[in-house]
């Protein structure tokens, strides 16, 4: 999203009112100016800068910045510090306050093209060359850039942000104050084919999106539409880029899809769930609520609410580093029983086919 820059007369905050804005406390001095936050090396005497762990705190106590947020108070910074006892939080209401998101001013671009019956709010902005089918609203407040594409009976929430060459295919849903980046695509035919003597014949996909509100779709995501009824993405769910959600899936509130995950059909997730990078969900299974998914995991069976598993198949995820562990372990067990193999007389060379060296 466009931020919009500060003006010229501008008077930067004080440290103090920052902490007034994170409920925080300042460790030095509460009359310092900030004019800017920066990262810990490219950070001068009036920037702000952030400590996220451990393994910056030498590059903190090496940063010439004036303050550092922090999550407690740290020995050894030459910086003033605002503690704050969330700083991701804190970070985020700071980059808002420093960055305010640019409101395109109301309207529809000559360019727009709306089909019959589609209705615009007077406060929505319509960009060059967006498309809005018939039978479409688009509520107050909401934004789309050039090239968005919104097909028949679609519903867009207010304060909807679509960027550049989102597409919305017919019946899609979106609640208040989503937002889509671009290049996504939400409402395309589920994968649904019937296969006899060879040939696959498609199945029509009649059904539906709907997606929640306060609902981030990344750049490149696809979200098929339900064979019939809906393909439901919750309230409130983050999902990264290049993720897959197949057709008939449901989604709970608050749930995040790294980039590259991928749900088939007709999969259930709860509230709450996380699905790390290129992690795969299996079709007609359920994940309950506060479900975590480790990276690159295959989830072949319903699981359990507040459950975490890992590895393909995914399992149990203490489980999964016992394997681990064990693995590293392997070759040096090969060489032990070849060893044993030799002193006893057995086994031919000693040497297993399967021996990993």
């Amino acid at each position: 999203m466009r931020r919009r820059p500060r003006s010229p007369d501008h008077v930067p905050p004080t440290l103090g009112e920052l902490a007034e804005l994170t409920g925080g406390r300042v460790v030095g001095e509460r009359a310092r100016r900030i004019g800017a936050i920066r990262t810990l090396d490219a950070a001068g005497p009036g920037d702000l800068s952030f400590l996220t762990g451990a393994k910056y705190l030498e590059a903190a106590r090496a940063s010439r910045a004036g303050a550092i947020l922090v999550g407690r108070e740290t020995d050894g910074l030459a910086a003033d510090q605002l503690v704050v006892e969330k700083p991701a939080l804190a970070l985020a209401r700071l980059l808002a306050l420093f960055h305010p998101a640019a409101a395109p001013a109301p309207g529809t671009h000559p360019t727009a093209i709306l089909g019959a019956g589609a209705r615009v709010d007077p406060g929505a902005c319509l960009g060059p060359y967006v498309v809005v089918g018939a039978r479409s609203t688009v509520a107050a407040g909401a934004v789309l850039h050039p090239h968005v594409v919104v097909g028949e009976d679609c519903r867009i929430g207010e304060q909807v942000v679509l960027h550049p060459h989102v597409v919305l295919y017919a019946g899609t849903a979106l609640g208040a104050g989503t937002v889509v980046h671009a290049g996504s695509v939400l409402g395309a035919d589920g994968f649904g084919y019937a296969t006899d003597g060879g040939v696959h014949h498609k199945i029509p996909q009649v059904g539906r999106v709907e997606v929640g509100a306060e609902v981030e779709i990344g750049a490149l995501a696809a979200i098929d539409r339900a064979l019939l009824g809906s393909t439901r993405v919750g309230d409130g769910t983050k999902i990264d880029n290049l993720v897959q959600v197949g057709h008939n899936v449901e989604i709970g509130r608050a749930s995040i899809l790294c980039g590259q995950s991928g749900i088939a059909g007709s999969a259930r997730l709860g509230d709450g769930v996380v699905l790390a990078g290129q992690a795969g969900v299996g079709g007609h299974l359920e994940l309950g609520d506060g479900v975590q998914v480790a990276s690159k995991s295959a989830v072949y069976e319903t699981v359990a609410a507040r459950s975490a598993v890992a590895g393909i198949p995914a399992i149990a995820i203490g489980a999964w580093r016992r394997q681990q562990a064990l693995l590293k372990r392997l070759a040096g067990l090969f060489r032990r029983v070849a060893a044993l193999e030799r002193a006893a007389g057995v086994g031919g060379n000693g040497r297993s086919e399967e021996d990993p060296d």
